[in-house]
């Protein structure tokens, strides 16, 4: 049996779900936003999806709304879902793909992958977008965004050096739900609820859990403390995704914030713009535009994201002026070879969209099939530099754990000294002389 459309009767911005994420108080559901309507501008757009009669020579010509492949999906297995529902970032997630009967309506599942699902339990939660699950391929268990939203039984291991709180978040916790180890900035958990979950996810252990209910005493009690340290001057509100908020109750997190005089730089961290760019609306960038300056740092994966729909969303947001950073994972038959990643940065810098850390796998527990060697991670950067735009370049780092931050590393471009001179290789693997008879480089810094 297909699946069948729901019609929504909710108010704006709710979501009708067990786990939904919850909106502001009934007194402030009429709340309006008094700020001009905004309209993104038709950008040029080069992707593979294309219909090819796309002249891209047209740089004013407006691009497809929907991808080819999600049209086919569509088609095959939600022909009575409307336009208009589709596109509701709302009826996305109420319809998310929560159990195994829903998925074997749309995909062939392995054994592994079945037997993954029933024995589940207490896990991270199955749940996945219908319009993310139209990217994935029905048929192949290895495919790279299937491997990263289905669960397997690899996750039921824990390898030696993995744990539950790899990076100690729990223990720079002044208060719950925001993190504090760096000494002017916080990470904000606004909620634990996010409208795909990544089997890869660092908080796996309290994410679809709710375990973090953006409740107004919790949220009351992070503002507190953070109006309370003036050393705090940059809030990253993650979560779970904090644009799986209603736009009423991301408003008032946002204003609240703002009036916190030593706080100047907010960022959002988010996944919505590749599993569900239909929650870039409008509407939500009119909120965001409110409390500039905002910055978005957005998580993708693989250059199969990087969709018509994610295109436009994230276009939606460079016309906001919300400057956009993109935080990708080094995963295992996901992205770990030059080229997918290559192609990757490049689709992102025409999404404009800067790609901003490469992070090695955290250790978290059951994650040894995701992890790759940090060697892998080096020659991926140094398949990189020189070889494309240094901006399609990101800082691959490895979150200590323990709680030690993120340290970034580097391919070995300093060979050594020779008297005065510093011994440098290039990209081509040449070596070549730099003047530095005062420099304190030595050779067992290289």
């Amino acid at each position: 049996m297909k699946p069948r459309a729901s019609v929504s009767t909710e108010k704006e911005g709710t979501v009708s779900d067990d786990d939904q994420p919850p909106t502001r108080s009934a007194s402030t559901q009429s709340l309006r936003i008094s700020v001009r309507n905004i309209t993104a501008r038709p950008a040029p757009y080069i992707h593979r999806d294309i219909d090819p009669r796309f002249d891209r020579t047209k740089i004013r010509q407006r691009p497809p709304r929907e991808s080819r492949r999600v049209r086919v999906f569509r088609r095959a297995h939600y022909p009575m879902v409307t336009d208009a529902e589709w596109t509701d970032w709302r009826w996305q997630s109420r319809n998310r793909i929560k159990n195994l009967a829903q998925l074997e309506n749309l995909l062939e599942l392995s054994a592994d992958e079945r037997r993954a699902i029933v024995d589940g339990g207490s896990m991270l939660p199955l749940g996945i977008t219908p319009y993310y699950v139209s990217l994935l391929d029905p048929t192949n268990p290895n495919n790279a965004l299937r491997r990263t939203v289905i669960p397997v039984t690899g996750e039921f291991l824990r390898s030696p050096g993995e744990a539950d709180d790899p990076l100690s978040e729990d223990g720079h916790s002044p208060v719950p739900g925001l993190v504090h180890r760096y000494p002017d900035r916080v990470l904000f958990l606004a909620l634990d609820f996010c409208t795909t979950y990544c089997r890869y996810c660092t908080r796996s252990r309290v994410v679809g859990h709710g375990e973090l209910a953006p409740s107004d005493a919790r949220l009351e009690a992070m503002f507190d403390y953070i109006r309370k340290t003036p050393a705090i001057r940059d809030v990253l509100i993650s979560g779970g995704d904090p644009l799986a908020l209603a736009d009423d109750k991301l408003d008032y997190i946002l204003g609240r914030l703002r009036e916190i005089p030593h706080v100047e730089f907010i960022r959002i961290g988010t996944k919505m713009p590749a599993v569900l760019p239909q929650r870039i609306t409008p509407s939500l960038v009119r909120v965001l535009r409110k409390h500039h300056p905002i910055w978005m740092s957005v998580h993708y994966l693989h250059p199969d994201e990087c969709t018509i729909e994610a295109f436009n969303a994230c276009a939606r947001l460079a016309d906001a002026g919300i400057p956009i950073g993109s935080q990708t994972v080094l995963l295992k038959g996901v992205n770990d070879d030059v080229d997918t990643m290559k192609e990757l940065m490049q689709r992102l810098l025409l999404m404009r969209v800067r790609p901003y850390y490469l992070y090695q796998c955290d250790p978290i527990s059951g994650s040894a099939h995701f992890r790759t060697s940090i060697q892998t991670g080096l020659d991926i950067i140094e398949g990189l530099r020189g070889h494309t735009t240094g901006y399609g370049v990101p800082t691959y780092v490895v979150d200590a754990p323990g709680g030690g931050g993120k340290i970034p590393l580097q391919p070995r471009y300093v060979v050594g000294r020779d008297g005065d001179d510093l011994i440098l290789r290039n990209y081509e693997g040449n070596s070549y002389r730099y003047p530095d008879p005062a420099g304190a480089v030595a050779t067992e810094t290289a």
